[in-house]
C-alpha cells in the first residue's frame, strides 16, 4: 500500500472522527515563584492550547525548536506531568479525570521511550530485573514465564538473551535505547510516546533505531507520537507531522503534503534548514531574526510574528485560528 493511499484513508478516518487518542486545548503552565513566601508572580506557558487526534496505527510527528513544548505535551498526555487544563481521551476514556488506581491500569496501554537512554534506566539493577519489574507490577508474568518473555523481548529489539544479566553501563548508547524500547514493549502497549528517541545517538545508530521502530510499529500494530527536532528523521517515519512553536501548533498535515507544500512561514524556515547531501544543490535560505520569545511572556497576537518575515501590524493583534485549509491541512496564520 502506497503512502498516498494510506494518507487518503487516514483523512477519511479523521473525517469520520475515528481516533485512538484525542487531545483538546491541552495546557501546561508552570508557576513562577519568587520572594520569601514563594508567591506566584507569573506562569511559564509551556503548552498553551494544543489540539490534535492520532489514529490507530498512525505515527504523528511533533516537531519544533528546543523549548517549544514538545516533550511537555507528550508527558502531559501520559500524565507524567499533570496538565493545567484541557482534555485527553484515549480509547474513549478521559485520561485527565482518572484516579491513581485507574491510571496505573491505563499505563499498560500508554508507554514512553525517553530521550536519554542512560538516565532513564536504573543503574543499580540488571536489564532482566528491570523488565521483570514491569511484568510483575502489571501482573503479566512471573517466574519462568517472565524470563521467557524477557528473552523474547531482547531478541525482538536486536539484543541477545544473555544481555538480561548485564547492567546499563555495560551497553553502548544505541543498545541502551533498545533496552528502553524493550521496556516500553514489555507490557503490550497500544500507544507509545517516542520522546526524541534518537537525538542522543550517532547518525549511523539513529538509522538503526528508526528502522527498528518502524518494524516494531508494523509488527505490533503500534501508534506513535514521535517527538523530534530533526525534520529529516520525522519525514522518514511519520504519517502526519505537527509543527509546534512557543506552546502552540502552527501547522499540521500529512507528511508528504507538509514537506511538499508548507504553508506557515515557521514551517518553511524549519524545512529550509534541513541539510541537503548534495554539494552543488541550491535552495532558498530563510533566516529568522531574533530569538525565541520567553514562554513566560509570550508576544500578543500570533506568537511567531516577532520573527516572521511576512508579518504585518495585524499579526501582532489577532490570534490566528488553527483551521483546516483543505484536505486535513491545518495552519495557524492569518496570511494563509
Amino acid at each position: 500500500m502506497t503512502r498516498t493511499v494510506i494518507q487518503q484513508k487516514s483523512h477519511e478516518q479523521r473525517t469520520r472522527g475515528v481516533a485512538l487518542l484525542t487531545v483538546r486545548d491541552l495546557k501546561k503552565h508552570f508557576p513562577i515563584r519568587r520572594g520569601f513566601w514563594s508567591r506566584t508572580v507569573g506562569h511559564v506557558k509551556a503548552v498553551d492550547g494544543v489540539s490534535f487526534d492520532i489514529l490507530p496505527g498512525e505515527v504523528l510527528g511533533l516537531v519544533g525548536e528546543s523549548g517549544c513544548g514538545k516533550t511537555t505535551t507528550g508527558r502531559c498526555i501520559l500524565r507524567l506531568i499533570e496538565p493545567t487544563a484541557g482534555e485527553v481521551v484515549f480509547e474513549g476514556q478521559d485520561v485527565v479525570g482518572l484516579d491513581r488506581g485507574d491510571m496505573r491500569g491505563l499505563r499498560r496501554k500508554m508507554q514512553i521511550i525517553f530521550q536519554d537512554p542512560y538516565s532513564s534506566l536504573n543503574p543499580r539493577i540488571t536489564v532482566g530485573a528491570m523488565l521483570a519489574e514491569a511484568l510483575r507490577i502489571h501482573k503479566i508474568a512471573e517466574g519462568e514465564a517472565a524470563q521467557a518473555r524477557i528473552r523474547h523481548l531482547l531478541e525482538v529489539v536486536g539484543l541477545f538473551p544473555e544481555h538480561a544479566n548485564r547492567y546499563p553501563h555495560e551497553f553502548s548508547g544505541g543498545q541502551r535505547q533498545r533496552i528502553g524500547i524493550a521496556r516500553a514493549l514489555s507490557v503490550d502497549p497500544k500507544f507509545i510516546v517516542c520522546d526524541e528517541p534518537v537525538s542522543a545517538l550517532d547518525v549511523s545508530v539513529q538509522a538503526q533505531v528508526i528502522n527498528l521502530l518502524q518494524d516494531l510499529q508494523k509488527e505490533f500494530d503500534l501508534t506513535f507520537l514521535f517527538i523530534a527536532h530533526d525534520l529529516a528523521v520525522v519525514e522518514h517515519i511519520s504519517d502526519r507531522v505537527a509543527v509546534m512553536y512557543l506552546g502552540k501548533l502552527m501547522e499540521l498535515a500529512d507528511s508528504e503534503e507538509l514537506y511538499r507544500n508548507p504553508l506557515h512561514p515557521y514551517t518553511r524556515a524549519l524545512l529550509a534548514a534541513i541539510p541537503v547531501p548534495e554539494p552543488n544543490a541550491r535552495r532558498e535560505r530563510i533566516e529568522l531574526e531574533g530569538d525565541v520569545p520567553s514562554p513566560a511572556n509570550p508576544p500578543s497576537g500570533c506568537p511567531f510574528h516577532p520573527r516572521c518575515p511576512i508579518a504585518t501590524a495585524e499579526c501582532a493583534e489577532v490570534v490566528p485560528e488553527f483551521r483546516d485549509v483543505g484536505g486535513g491541512h491545518y495552519v495557524a496564520c492569518i496570511k494563509v
